[in-house]
């Protein structure tokens, strides 16, 4: 099962690509970060970040897009930009009939290190030990949506349900994501960051 996790913002946005196996064997694929210039006007930022996603979506024909669930901060400005870069993750999965799920940060930090509170270099340094990597992932943003993946493959919780999403599919819109998948799958995903 291919994951492809998204730490969703308007100036960075991480994108994090895992294999689930069996025995919840995890693997990693990928790892990038999409960014938008902050001088380009917020129309054509959020462009940049739907293009960049939906790049990184074709390319590696995810089973599920996992998302982190916007939370409020504190600056208002920079929770309306999280909220438009992670709605554009929900979209750009929705066209291609890929499901989503949507995990907090705590849930995240709970799944990886046990501790709903862990500091970010402890996050850092378990997920490269989960999927065997030897160096750090970054930058954050990057190491948050492979954290995001992870999160989801040991506890899909947050997956949204069948019954609302699948009314919004059509027939042709499920017929085109499987076939973009398994075509994805038979041009093979190259590995690396």
């Amino acid at each position: 099962v291919i994951i492809l996790g998204v730490d969703p913002g308007l100036t960075r946005c991480g994108v994090g690509v895992i294999e689930a196996g069996a025995y919840r064997r995890l693997s990693f694929i990928h790892v990038d970060v999409v960014r938008s210039d902050p001088k380009m006007s917020q129309d054509l930022r959020l462009l940049a970040i739907y293009n960049g996603l939906v790049e990184k979506i074709e390319r590696f024909a995810p089973d599920t897009v996992s998302i982190e669930r916007v939370f409020a901060q504190e600056n208002r400005n920079t929770v309306l930009g999280t909220a438009q870069a992670a709605g554009l993750a929900m979209l750009a999965a929705a066209q291609r009939g890929i499901p989503v799920a949507l995990h907090t940060p705590t849930e995240s930090k709970m799944a990886i290190t046990g501790n709903g509170k862990a500091e970010k270099i402890q996050m850092e340094r378990m997920v490269a030990r989960i999927l065997g990597l030897n160096t750090l992932p970054k930058p954050a943003d990057a190491a948050d949506a492979l954290a995001i993946a992870i999160c989801h493959a040991l506890r899909p919780a947050g997956a949204l349900q069948g019954g609302e999403r699948e009314q919004h599919l059509t027939d042709a819109q499920r017929q085109w994501a499987l076939a973009s998948q398994k075509a994805a799958r038979q041009r093979g995903v190259r590995r690396g960051m």
